[in-house]
């Protein structure tokens, strides 16, 4: 059986259902495949679910850019759509006078990115925040927030499926090869089903690498190196001292082992950084003494004993542990020359925050040279 669409999308995370929606949206036939049984299974439901403002990228960057742009638009699409999420604020702190200029160019950046929210805590505003907080220097980022990103995931899904755009689960690729004007797609149903479509928009994720290895013409030269760093949480059981997110100075690889809260007020710590050869989600129980040393420094009254193994995350990176790129690399006919097709890799934090600002990008890219 054969079916022709206007744009397929692979993969039912954050972003292929946010890009799936923009194209049904704007009139287009659209298919989103997902190799799993149900959506939002990997990166999109393994993170701290946590509205970034956009305060670190690297000026200049798709992920400065596209999270500003998606902050907001995520705050008033969850507005419109019901989607639980709380504007709680971020408290990135410095505990030494070292840490402290680095503070300075954090601050520096966040104004080159159009964060000028962005500023210090007054010395004794810091205790009446947060009594507990150890800290000589605090930014306060007020537009920092939590969200429930499995009800975004239900809004993106509805608004798709209400544009007559169709999900189909349990959809492994066998085969993609691009002809005259379009893309034959292969799955490995009991029919062998074939899908034809202008449009292909790779957004599988850590599965990305290995759904554009099956394009055929593509050239290989134009599928980096990718590695995974893992990022294992831990939960604090009964209720922490904190209202806001608290953040150290970011780390090589991440922003540190932070504390973020859920819609019901639980505190959980993490990621921390943890290079991997393959994909393994189990938390290892050793590492609450790593975690404990390293959340003493900002919460000194934290409890060893009440730090409970929670959950891991695998964030995709390109390049290798050594040297990484620091950007999403969204590739199009500019990069590999092929029309109507765009890779999605390194979509790691603030891919959620992005989400709908990524879309709209894949969205302009293809559809202004279709046109």
């Amino acid at each position: 059986m054969v079916y022709a669409v206007d744009a397929v999308v692979v993969g039912a995370g954050v972003v292929g259902l946010a890009c799936a929606r923009k194209f049904a949206m704007e009139g287009k036939e659209t298919i989103v495949l997902e190799k799993e049984l149900s959506f939002g299974t990997g990166i999109s439901s393994r993170n701290s679910e946590v509205i970034h403002a956009g305060i670190y990228y690297r000026p200049g960057s798709l992920k400065a850019a596209l999270c500003l742009k998606g902050r907001d638009q995520l705050y008033d699409f969850c507005d419109s759509h019901q989607v639980s999420y709380q504007k709680v604020g971020k408290l990135i702190v410095a505990v030494d006078q070292e840490q402290a200029q680095q503070l300075v160019n954090i601050k520096q950046r966040a104004a080159a990115n159009g964060c000028h929210e962005i500023h210090y805590l007054a010395t004794h505003s810091i205790k009446t925040l947060e009594p507990e907080l150890n800290a000589v220097e605090v930014l306060f980022s007020p537009k920092t927030g939590i969200i429930d990103s499995h009800a975004l995931m239900m809004g993106l899904l509805g608004d798709f499926e209400a544009s007559n755009g169709h999900l189909i689960f349990s959809s492994e690729i066998s085969f993609i090869e691009f002809k005259k004007g379009y893309y034959e797609i292969g799955l490995n149903d009991a029919e062998k089903s074939l899908l034809q479509t202008k449009i292909l928009v790779n957004a599988a994720g850590l599965d990305a690498i290995n759904v554009s290895k099956r394009i055929d013409g593509l050239l290989p030269l134009h599928i980096p190196e990718f590695s995974l760093a893992k990022g294992s949480y831990f939960t604090y059981a009964g209720r922490s001292p904190f209202s806001h997110l608290i953040y150290p100075i970011p780390e090589r690889g991440g922003l540190g082992i932070h504390l973020t809260l859920d819609l019901q007020g639980q505190a959980r710590f993490g990621p921390d950084v943890e290079w991997v050869e393959h994909v393994n989600y189990t938390v290892d129980s050793d590492k609450a003494d790593d975690f404990h040393r390293a959340i003493s420094k900002y919460w000194p009254n934290c409890d060893r004993q009440r730090l409970i193994p929670g959950y891991a995350g695998i964030r995709p990176k390109i390049g290798n542990h050594v040297d990484f790129n620091d950007d999403f690399l969204i590739q199009t006919e500019m990069h590999h020359g092929l029309e109507g097709l765009a890779n999605l890799f390194g979509i790691e934090s603030p891919g959620l925050t992005s989400c709908m600002a990524i879309a709209d990008y894949v969205f302009e890219t293809l559809i202004k040279k279709e046109n």
